[in-house]
């Protein structure tokens, strides 16, 4: 008689363990769809926000704008590249006669490895535009890069040839 109820304990305390571990289980299961709902919900209203947002319009550019650009991108690949006789090509007569020669020479002359980040050129003033730059040099004693904001002016000179006005 003993093992009989022995058995029926048994039975009762597995059946009461059980319906206690179903029940986290049915909670936690519960609680997984509501945060798969909610985080479903949150992107929705996310993306959905972001369709609404208003985009500004690029501003029109002028014919003249990818030539400045290209000008000007000549100009830093020629510093970057130490090309004093391209560099000074690319020079108005006006950037010449502001900046001497030792200016522009020890301007073009880096022997560190270097780089340059041109961002979107403004119109100034018809035939000239501003690009602002950041020339990147790792010098050889450091091992972090060192970043000079500037800015590099490009004019029309005639017959759409562009040259730099302004050294950066």
């Amino acid at each position: 008689m003993a093992s009989r109820e022995n058995n029926v304990a048994f039975c009762l305390n597995r059946r009461i363990q059980h319906n206690i571990s179903m029940y986290f289980r049915q909670s936690l299961h519960a609680i997984a769809r509501g945060s798969v709902l909610s985080s479903l919900l949150l992107c929705i209203t996310l993306s959905l926000s972001s369709l609404s947002a208003k985009t500004r319009p690029a501003p029109a550019l002028d014919s003249g704008y990818v030539q400045a650009l290209a000008a000007a991108d000549h100009f830093l690949q020629a510093w970057q590249a130490g090309d004093l006789e391209n560099g000074m090509a690319l020079l108005s007569g006006h950037a010449k006669d502001a900046a001497n020669r030792d200016v522009v020479e020890r301007f073009f002359s880096n022997p560190e490895p270097s780089g340059y980040e041109i961002d979107r050129g403004k119109l100034m003033k018809h035939g000239r535009y501003d690009f602002p730059v950041v020339l990147v040099t790792v010098p050889s004693k450091n091992v972090h890069a060192h970043r000079r904001f500037s800015s590099v002016v490009v004019v029309n000179t005639s017959n759409n040839d562009w040259a730099v006005d302004k050294l950066p």
